[in-house]
C-alpha cells in the first residue's frame, strides 16, 4: 500500500520539522533576556510567554492524535506550517507583551502538530526493525536541533545580531520541510492495526497509566523548566548559558542514540530511578557552583534528563499497550502542559528572589546569580519527588516479564 512513497523526502521533511521545533526552543531561550530588556518585561511575564510554547504544544498534539486517521498527516503538517509561519512573523513584529503571548502560542501549536503527524506517519511508512531505527533517528533531532539552535543563537548574539534576525532563522527549516512535503503522497494510516478510542480511554483509566501520567508532569518540568530558563538564570554564573544548553542537549542526543541497549540492560524502572537521582544532583550543583564547574553540573544534569521523555512514553507503550497512540499523545501532551503551568511560577520565584536579595543589599551580576541559584534550589524539589515515585515504581513493576527490551521512540 505504501511502496510507491518518496520515503526519503517524507522522512527528511519530518526531521526538518522537528529541527524547527528544536530551534523555537533553543533560539527563544537565547533571546529571552533581550526580550525582557527591550519590552521591559518581568521574569513572571517572560514565564507566561514561555508557557504559551508549552501550552500550544499539548493542545495540538492531543487533537492531532484524535483526528490523525480522519484528517490525515498531510493536512496536519499544513496546519503546522501555517502555525509556525504566523508565530515567527507575529513574534518579529509583535511590539509588545500581548502579541508575544499570541505568537508563541502559534509556534507551540505548530510544534505539537509536527509531533502528532510525524510520529505515526513514520510508523506507517516503515515496518519492523526499520521502523524502530527511523523513529529513533527522527527523535534525535530534537536535542540535536537544540544544539544547533543554541550555537546559532550564541554566535549571532556575540556578534551583536538582534533577536529579530535570530527569529528569521527559524523560517529556514520551516521552508525546507514545506518544500520536502509539497506534492508528496503520504502513507495511508494503518487503521486495521489501531485500537478503538473506547479501548484507549479504558486503558488510560487504569492505576498504572494514572501513575505514569502524574510522573510525566514532574519529569517534563525537570527537563524543560530548567533548560528554558538557562539563559536568564545562568547568565551571571561565569559560564556561557547557550554553551550549557548546547552541552546538555548534545549529550542527550548521543544518549538517546544508545537508548535501546541502555534500557535493555537496566530496564525502564532502573533507568528512570537512576535518571531522577542524576537530575536531582545536577540541578543542585547548578544552584551552588559557578565558573567552569557549571559545565560539570550540566553533564550531570544531561545524564539525568536524557532518558526521561523517551522512557516515559516507552513505558506507556510497553506497560499500557491498549492506550494506543492516543495514550502516548496524551502522556506527551500532559508533559508539555505541566511545563506551561510552571513557567510563570518559576518566573515569579526569580522576581521574588530578586526583591529579597535587593533588600539584602545585592546588586548587579551578584544579584542575578544569587536570585537564579535560589530558584534552582526550589526546582530541585521536582526530581527529588521523582526519586520517591520511581522507587515505588521500581518495586511495583519488578516483574521479569515486564522488564523486556524496549526501544524508546519518544522525543
Amino acid at each position: 500500500m505504501n511502496e510507491n512513497l518518496n520515503k526519503s523526502a517524507l522522512f527528511n521533511g519530518s526531521c526538518f520539522a522537528l529541527i524547527t521545533t528544536a530551534f523555537t526552543f533553543a533560539i527563544r531561550a537565547g533571546i529571552l533576556p533581550e526580550l525582557g530588556r527591550e519590552f521591559n518585561l518581568t521574569a513572571e511575564q517572560l514565564g507566561f510567554i514561555n508557557s504559551m510554547w508549552f501550552l500550544g504544544f499539548p493542545i495540538s498534539m492531543i487533537i492531532g492524535g484524535l483526528i490523525y486517521h480522519t484528517f490525515g498527516p498531510k493536512n496536519i503538517m499544513r496546519v503546522a506550517f501555517v502555525s509556525h509561519t504566523l508565530g515567527i512573523i507575529l513574534t518579529i513584529y509583535s511590539g509588545g507583551y500581548v502579541l508575544l503571548l499570541i505568537s508563541t502560542l502559534f509556534i507551540g501549536f505548530g510544534n505539537g502538530c509536527t509531533e502528532a503527524a510525524c510520529n505515526p506517519m513514520i510508523a506507517d511508512t516503515y515496518s519492523g526493525s526499520k521502523m524502530n531505527k527511523m523513529l529513533n533517528r527522527f527523535h534525535m533531532w530534537f536535542p540535536g536541533g537544540i544544539v544547533l539552535g543554541s550555537l546559532i543563537s550564541k554566535f549571532m548574539t556575540d556578534f551583536g545580531i538582534g533577536w529579530e534576525s535570530q527569529m528569521w532563522v527559524l523560517m529556514v527549516p520551516t521552508i525546507i520541510y514545506a518544500v520536502l512535503f509539497y506534492g508528496k503522497a503520504f502513507p495511508k494510516p494503518k487503521m486495521e492495526e489501531s485500537t478503538s478510542l473506547a479501548q484507549n480511554f479504558k486503558a488510560m483509566l487504569t492505576p498504572l497509566y494514572i501513575f505514569l501520567f502524574c510522573c510525566m508532569t514532574l519529569t517534563a518540568v525537570t527537563e524543560f523548566g530548567t533548560q528554558q530558563w538557562v539563559g536568564l538564570i545562568m547568565s551571571s554564573s561565569g559560564a556561557s548559558p547557550m554553551l550549557i544548553l548546547a552541552l546538555v542537549t548534545g549529550l542527550m542526543a548521543v544518549g538517546r542514540f544508545f537508548a535501546g541497549p541502555v534500557v535493555h540492560k537496566f530496564g525502564q524502572t532502573g533507568v528512570l530511578l537512576t535518571s531522577a537521582i542524576f537530575a536531582t544532583l545536577g540541578i543542585f550543583l547548578f544552584s551552588v557552583v559557578t565558573g567552569p564547574m557549571v559545565y560539570v553540573a550540566a553533564v550531570v544534569f544531561a545524564i539525568g534528563v536524557c532518558y526521561f521523555w523517551p522512557i516515559m512514553v516507552g513505558a506507556v507503550a510497553q506497560r499500557v499497550p491498549l492506550s494506543g497512540a492516543l495514550g502516548m499523545s496524551v502522556i506527551g501532551g500532559v508533559g508539555m502542559f505541566s511545563t506551561s503551568i510552571w513557567q510563570p511560577i518559576i518566573g515569579r520565584w526569580i522576581d521574588t528572589s530578586r526583591l529579597e536579595n535587593t533588600a539584602a543589599g545585592l546588586t548587579g551580576s551578584q544579584l542575578e546569580l544569587v536570585s537564579g541559584q535560589d530558584t534552582l534550589a526550589k526546582m530541585v524539589t521536582f526530581p527529588a519527588i521523582l526519586i520517591v515515585l520511581f522507587i515505588i515504581f521500581f518495586f511495583w513493576q519488578r516483574k521479569p516479564k515486564e522488564e523486556t527490551k524496549t526501544i524508546a521512540v519518544a522525543q
